[in-house]
């Protein structure tokens, strides 16, 4: 068996022609025989693939051999296969989606400080400092740094907001925030320093502060969460703890599933059983509704779907049941 490996990777830089770059780039990507998601925009590129070693050293060579990415920081990961099931590289006017709009800026050029992570863990304990997580409510809830504050997001474009809401909370603090590798953060440090709000950011984020041999991930609880097959990826080798929590009933858990109702489609931690039990339904409207996915994979009758509506406590709309 080949051994493989993920790597996660970002740069804002000008890119002249995003669209022919994203063509010829998808083009090389399937030759080498890698899967993955790549977003490429006139301000850099943003990717995950995963390859054989064989085939992630050829991908990173072509890439430091382009004068735009010599200095790209690669973050590896060892995998027992492909993280992915297909390649795909696509456009996007963003290669992260904060959606500033006026407010927008280059963030090759303006961006918070960056500490390395053994400064990083040394500025937690700072009773000074707050710790803002810059990722989503669902990321957060798998893990995140001891004390960290969660923002109520579910989606980065959302976090300026946020934080006008909560401006006052920040302001005459020293901010420290994160993500998982760094790109979400190098964006928006830049837009949070025009609005007169002291911070740093984790170089390299989550990933690169478990990999480093003397931090070993410390002050971090739970897994960190990433966009691929794998969901979730341990980081604190020194204590590591679970502080995901089942939807439902609140024990630890570590996995994540998709509401089965398309039209919501939150994401949840929930064990196998509790999956079952409540028909992969986040609420009572999206266990009943019609488009259910997860009746519709088992092939429920309304009988079955009744009784286990029972089993809980609840019952089938009158319409349902007709």
């Amino acid at each position: 068996m080949e051994d493989y490996r993920v790597l996660l990777y970002y740069k804002y830089v000008h890119i002249e022609d995003p669209e022919q770059f994203k063509d010829d780039h998808l083009k090389f990507c399937k030759e080498l025989g890698l899967k993955g998601r790549i977003l490429v925009s006139a301000e850099g590129l943003n990717g995950t693939v995963s390859g054989t070693v064989k085939q992630t050293d050829a991908y990173m060579e072509k890439i430091h051999a382009d004068s735009r990415f010599e200095d790209m920081l690669f973050k590896i990961d060892k995998a027992d296969d492909h993280a992915f099931k297909k390649m795909h590289v696509r456009y996007r006017p963003e290669i992260v989606s904060l959606q500033l709009g006026d407010e927008n800026h280059d963030a090759s050029e303006l961006t918070g400080e960056f500490l390395e992570p053994q400064d990083f863990k040394n500025a937690l304990l700072d009773e000074n400092t707050i710790v803002l997580d810059a990722r989503n409510d669902y990321e957060y809830d798998l893990g995140h740094f001891r004390g960290a504050v969660r923002p109520e997001i579910r989606n980065f474009r959302e976090l300026p907001q946020w934080i006008k809401d909560n401006k006052e909370n920040f302001l005459d603090k020293k901010v420290l925030t994160y993500c998982t590798g760094g790109i979400r953060c190098e964006k928006l440090t830049g837009w949070l320093m025009k609005e007169g709000i002291d911070v740093a950011q984790l170089h390299g984020g989550i990933h690169q502060y478990g990999a480093d041999p003397e931090v070993q991930g410390e002050y971090w609880d739970g897994s960190m969460y990433v966009f691929d097959e794998r969901i979730s990826v341990p980081i604190n080798k020194k204590e590591p703890v679970i502080v995901g929590k089942d939807w439902f009933d609140g024990s630890p858990c570590e996995r994540y599933v998709n509401c089965g109702n398309p039209y919501c489609n939150r994401q949840m931690l929930c064990s196998s059983k509790n999956e079952h039990a409540y028909l992969r339904g986040c609420s009572h409207d999206c266990r009943v509704h019609p488009d259910n996915r997860y009746v519709k994979e088992h092939d429920l009758s309304i009988a079955e779907v009744a009784k286990r509506l029972d089993m809980i406590g609840e019952s089938l709309p009158t319409s349902s049941q007709k």
